[in-house]
């Protein structure tokens, strides 16, 4: 090889790696928290009619997961919602709200139905709280502690995660009695 081009190719490999190091991915790009921070207040419309605010749940945990009705992770990623948190830490102090996504309350209560969830669901079909927290990607969750910091968050549905999240939320609720 000749020096001149081993140069201009070792430069080309440098560069790459700092773009590497420095760049984030798209997922990064598109989340708008970090752990630690202030969960973003919202108010969303659930499938019984009422409001769910997220500040009126200060003091308790709250288990946030924005979700579509057509998303694969997210299908596969709600029955665990339901057996493995909902049921299971609900008399623990945990709140849990899943919001659709660009999702009408209809359309999020006939889901909620077909599939016998029976955790809080709701609608943010405009994307307005959805939009304080990222710019896309789904499924999304948040587990908020009691002072309404974002003490877990993750994009997608995988396995280890998923237990990354239930040691969060054993940590942030009360012991089983």
């Amino acid at each position: 090889m000749k020096p001149y081009f081993s140069r201009i190719l070792g430069l080309a490999l440098v560069c790459l790696g700092l773009i590497e190091i420095s760049g984030a991915t798209s997922e990064e790009q598109s989340t708008l928290t970090k752990v630690g921070d202030a969960a973003p207040d919202f108010t969303v419309k659930t499938t019984d009619g009422k409001e769910f605010k997220l500040s009126a749940h200060k003091g308790k945990p709250v288990l946030l997961n924005f979700f579509a009705t057509w998303c694969g992770p997210c299908l596969a990623e709600l029955p665990h919602v339901e057996q493995e948190i909902w049921k299971k830490y609900k008399d623990r102090g945990l709140t849990v709200v899943v919001v659709g996504r660009e999702h009408e309350v209809p359309e999020v209560s006939e889901f909620q139905k077909k599939h016998q969830y029976s955790f809080v669901m709701a609608a943010d079909p405009k994307r307005e709280a959805y939009g304080k927290y990222a710019t896309q990607y789904i499924p999304r969750t948040y587990l908020v502690n009691k002072e309404g910091k974002i003490a877990f968050q993750s994009v997608g549905f995988n396995e280890a995660d998923f237990k990354k999240l239930l040691a969060a939320i054993e940590k942030e609720t009360t012991p089983a009695k």
